[in-house]
């Protein structure tokens, strides 16, 4: 369905389209489901209607040319007030020993020699 055709349909259609397309979208899943679906760009048809028309009903409703939207603004006056968070630890590190780190060191190094001379056996 095209965007335009969808634009000149009142609010009570839009709502009964997006239930019809709601529906054979869930069909359609259930077909691909059971390896039924000979056609798979139905899928993405369906789900660009459902996504034309609640465009449409978005439109509407921001416009105010449809209804109110579902849910109400709140004021920054009337909103409650927010829980302070906890402060964060400070990070501890670890500091590892020179003996435990020699090993890694030497070897490490033992490693970038050979490379550079070219002796990698």
């Amino acid at each position: 369905m095209d965007i335009d055709k969808v634009r000149e349909l009142t609010d009570a259609e839009l709502a009964g389209e997006l239930a019809k397309q709601r529906r054979h979208l869930y069909d359609l899943r259930f077909q691909l489901a059971t390896r039924q679906l000979t056609d798979h760009s139905q899928l993405t048809q369906t789900r660009r209607t459902i996504a034309r028309i609640l465009t449409v009903v978005t439109e509407r409703e921001t416009t105010g040319a449809g209804p109110v939207p579902a849910t109400p603004k709140v004021s920054a006056a009337t909103r409650p007030a927010r829980a302070a968070k906890p402060t964060a630890k400070p990070a501890t590190r670890t500091r590892r020993s020179a003996a435990s780190a020699a090993p890694e060191a030497a070897t490490a190094s033992a490693t970038r020699s050979r490379k550079a001379t070219g002796d990698e056996s």
